[in-house]
């Protein structure tokens, strides 16, 4: 059973940047899309971008183009989501997940799931 451990999360002012991380365990990740979600308390999960494992296409969330990026390290089985020029409402709990199979930007595709890091960021 895949399992996803997120790390990285902390409070940090405007313009400023945080690295995620997302180790995970428990299978064969060669045809996974891993991506990170992000959750505001009352709204719906929102994608924030994906990668997948073999060939490592990355996408996007249009609001997060040219500020964030998706990186995996094969020999650690472990995603990075680099944050830079971090907004105030880029705040949020940010959440790794699974899926073996091609990028999909819909929460509910996603069998596994971390248990979220929290990224505050101040005005």
């Amino acid at each position: 059973q895949v399992q996803l451990v997120e790390s990285g999360g902390g409070l940090v002012q405007a313009g400023g940047s945080l690295r995620l991380s997302c180790a995970a365990s428990g299978g064969t990740f060669l045809m996974y899309t891993v991506s990170w979600f992000r959750q505001v308390s009352g709204k719906e999960r929102e994608f924030v971008a994906a990668i997948t494992w073999s060939r490592g296409s990355t996408d996007y969330a249009d609001s997060v183009k040219g500020r964030f990026t998706i990186i995996r390290d094969n020999a650690k089985n472990t995603v990075h989501l680099q944050m830079n020029s971090l907004k105030p409402e880029d705040t949020a709990v940010y959440y790794c997940a699974a899926v073996p199979g091609p990028q999909t930007t819909v929460a509910g595709d996603y069998p596994a799931w971390g248990q979220g890091t929290q990224v505050t960021v101040s005005s």
